[in-house]
């Protein structure tokens, strides 16, 4: 009876609740693009990144009955080459929301995504003019890109020096210079990992200052460009002669990890009924699973990493390094085989069938993916068994096996025989 009673009681309190007769529609927000008008001359948006990142073009604008976009590419404006028209690794030219596509492998370096152009591992060759468009040729919005390959990487190991090292041609007439060549170092990264010895890095961007840079592309300072722009006049040409280019700094660092709220007490009554400890509980961080053919150079990327992000890698419990392995040289030289890219990829040149194992992925000082990876061995057009590297191993191994069992087998048969020459003297003595 007290529960029949308390049930009408109940409803008449929910239908008495204001939130249960009414309900408010979500604001319709405002078409981003309707906010932002197209510019009536074209002019180029001047950005400058370091080799090796996945680069991203929004297209900021375009018209409102324009529901795909076309990227278009050329090496230089004043060049009489052809405009190039972007597809990426599934062919596609016109790619609404609806349709993504999604690639295993960087084949293909270039993705169509939300009107925006996204080119994985940049690197020198894809400097140029990027333009947003459509099928019909109609230009809207536009970009300078200068993807700048840093040629050295080094550890810092002393205090940093206020100073800049500035490179000035001075014109013959009078003492104002042309141009003043300067390199501008981002601010250092977070600790890339958290409770053992991580890295910073921070990279400086190779630009120059000028009074006669070219006033069709476009900076926050009319005067400042990046040593690639299109805006350098080609009267500066020596600037690439010189090879200029961008640095890589990376100092060690170590920082402790932030405390991690509790987990939930129904989680934890649920980890011990299982047999787990909580300081044995596993962390909330995704599992991944790669495999690759031996023989062939492999990269991975750290999920949802950024450029500007700092990424650190472990094989298993071992820290992969920067400084390690090129640290105080030359990029150009001969690195090692699994290193890590200005792009914070993982790279093995190539993999091998001793690569297969787990590889943790940290981002912003914190483990952010776990990838199990399986290389497995790989026999290519004109390839046979025995020309892999392993073969005379694996031949050993076999044969040694045979030979033990085989032994153990002859043993065997050798003491049951002597086992039964005993049984049968002893009953032929006591007979």
């Amino acid at each position: 009876m007290p529960c029949r009673s308390s049930f009408p009681l109940l409803l008449l309190l929910i239908l008495r609740s204001p939130g249960s007769w009414s309900y408010e529609a979500p604001a319709v927000k405002q078409d981003v693009f309707a906010r932002r008008a197209c510019p009536a001359f074209l002019t180029f948006i001047n950005a400058a990144y370091l080799a090796g990142v996945t680069v991203e073009l929004p297209c900021h604008c375009k018209p409102q009955q324009v529901q795909s976009v076309v990227w278009f590419f050329k090496k230089h404006l004043s060049s009489f080459e052809e405009i190039r028209v972007l597809t990426d690794h599934h062919g596609n030219k016109l790619l609404d929301t609806n349709q993504i596509p999604h690639g295993s492998d960087l084949r293909s370096r270039f993705f169509i995504r939300l009107f925006s152009l996204l080119i994985f591992r940049a690197g020198p060759e894809d400097s140029g003019i990027y333009i947003c468009g459509s099928a019909q040729n109609d230009f809207f919005y536009a970009y300078d890109v200068d993807i700048q390959e840093a040629r050295t990487l080094s550890l810092r190991l002393t205090p940093e020096s206020t100073g800049k090292r500035v490179n000035e041609r001075r014109q013959k007439s009078s003492g104002r210079p042309w141009y003043r060549v300067f390199t501008s170092f981002r601010p250092w990264s977070v600790c890339d990992r958290c409770g053992v010895p991580g890295e910073q890095f921070r990279v400086g961007l190779c630009y120059v200052h000028s009074h006669y840079l070219h006033v069709r592309y476009r900076r926050a300072n009319e005067t400042v460009a990046s040593c690639g722009s299109g805006a350098v006049p080609r009267a500066f040409s020596h600037l690439k002669q010189n090879k200029v280019g961008a640095h890589l700094e990376v100092k060690s660092c170590q920082v402790t990890c932030p405390s991690r709220p509790p987990p939930p007490s129904k989680l934890l009554a649920l980890m011990e009924f299982l047999g787990y400890r909580s300081a044995s509980m596993p962390a909330d961080v995704p599992v991944f699973y790669l495999k690759h053919p031996a023989g062939h150079v492999l990269t991975i990327g750290c999920p949802k990493a950024r450029p500007n992000m700092a990424v650190a890698w472990d094989l298993g419990s071992k820290p992969i390094y920067r400084f390690k392995q090129s640290a105080g040289h030359n990029v150009s030289v001969t690195l090692p085989r699994i290193r890590i890219d200005t792009g914070h990829h993982l790279v093995l040149t190539p993999a091998i069938t001793q690569d297969t194992g787990v590889y943790y992925c940290w981002l912003q000082g914190q483990q952010a993916a776990e990838i199990r990876l399986l290389v497995y061995p790989y026999f290519g057009r004109g390839q046979s068994l025995t020309s892999h590297p392993d073969f005379p191993a694996a031949v050993r191994t076999i044969l040694t096996s045979y030979a033990a069992m085989t032994v153990v087998f002859c043993m065997l048969i050798l003491g049951r025989v002597a086992v039964r020459v005993v049984r049968d003297t002893s009953e032929a003595h006591v007979d």
